[in-house]
């Protein structure tokens, strides 16, 4: 066993919570429509959509890709979204496989919003942060859906998870 979580644990853990809000989502399709004011959107479809499109963009730099823009990503419905969901786990995927993987590769990011020490990263901050961006979203949609009355039921911190032992 090793000291650190590894990219593929983090990968791992990751999916758990998005099969779990997708089958929720799935099962209580009215939570989609709830107000959300989380990263500026409007409602929680929105905000997944915000999720499943940064974690395609990430995936995308992480691998040195062509970003896809915000403006192409689908905004619904819900199987689209988590197709985003899915094309950024094949492409982690494929970068995981690959043993000759630089990891230590810069992604550097254009944005006039952030500070100059967060423009460039290596390729395995880069990744950790895109999964760690997701984690940190779905927490936050539990406690908004737990807040407008709806079922959450999401257990979604690291100790409950089977990717990580």
């Amino acid at each position: 066993m090793t000291m650190g979580i590894t990219l593929e644990e983090m990968l791992e853990w990751n999916e758990e919570s998005s099969a779990y809000w997708k089958g929720h989502l799935d099962a209580h399709p009215g939570l989609l429509e709830l107000p959300c004011d989380i990263g500026g959107v409007a409602t929680v479809q929105a905000f997944v959509a915000h999720i499943w499109g940064v974690e395609l963009r990430w995936a995308q730099r992480v691998a040195g890709l062509p970003v896809m823009s915000k403006e192409a990503a689908p905004v619904g419905p819900l199987e689209a979204l988590f197709g985003l969901h899915s094309k950024a786990v094949e492409i982690y995927r494929g970068v995981l496989a690959d043993p000759e993987w630089d990891w230590d590769a810069i992604v550097t990011l254009k944005y006039d919003w952030l500070p100059a020490q967060a423009q460039t990263s290596t390729r395995r901050k880069a990744m950790a942060h895109g999964l760690i961006h997701s984690q940190r979203h779905w927490a936050q949609l539990a406690t908004l859906v737990r807040t407008a009355g709806g079922p959450a039921g999401f257990q979604g911190d690291l100790l409950f998870s089977l990717a990580i032992r």
